[in-house]
């Protein structure tokens, strides 16, 4: 039979090993409650966080609340690549990920001559168009910064031209 000292020994072995490990779960709990999440459910969209300069991008970013390059990756489209394209992309997303429209009347809802509704998602749908609302927003101030630029070179006075060549 064993002895009661070895027992005892045991049980004080394992009392602190528990205790350590008890000691060192709360340190690290106080540590986590003090540092925000990093890409944690419900926080901040990745690339929006990190948009914090002043520029038109970074302030588009913020308000959108999606970086260009996820709304590219949503709609499936390349940088560059025509609007036409993208649309026909949001277009076809849009649909896919829409409700069924309402089965007309007489036809079976349920059994055995009824067919599977298709899975529609609201956030998809939603996360679509915002994805086009943000290169659509992208390209307008591309455009009005290409405007400014016409406009800037159109109002400054041409060089003058160079004196004729003397024979």
């Amino acid at each position: 039979m064993a002895s009661p000292r070895i027992l005892v020994q045991i049980l004080v072995t394992g009392t602190r090993i528990l205790g350590k490990a008890f000691l060192e779960a709360g340190r690290q709990a106080v540590k986590n409650a003090s540092t925000p999440a990093q890409g944690a459910v419900g926080s901040d969209v990745a690339g929006v966080r990190n948009a914090t300069s002043g520029s038109i991008t970074d302030k588009l970013t913020r308000e959108h609340r999606m970086t260009l390059d996820e709304a590219h990756l949503i709609l499936n489209a390349k940088r560059g690549e025509e609007m036409e394209k993208i649309l026909s992309n949001y277009e076809h997303l849009f649909k896919a990920n829409s409700p069924p429209p309402a089965p007309p009347k007489g036809t079976p809802t349920s059994g055995r001559g009824a067919k599977a509704t298709p899975a529609h998602s609201h956030y998809l749908q939603s996360k679509v168009v915002r994805a086009r609302e943000r290169i659509e927003a992208e390209l307008k101030v591309a455009s009005e910064t290409e405007q400014a630029a016409e406009t800037d070179s159109a109002s400054t006075p041409p060089p003058p031209p160079p004196p004729p060549p003397q024979n």
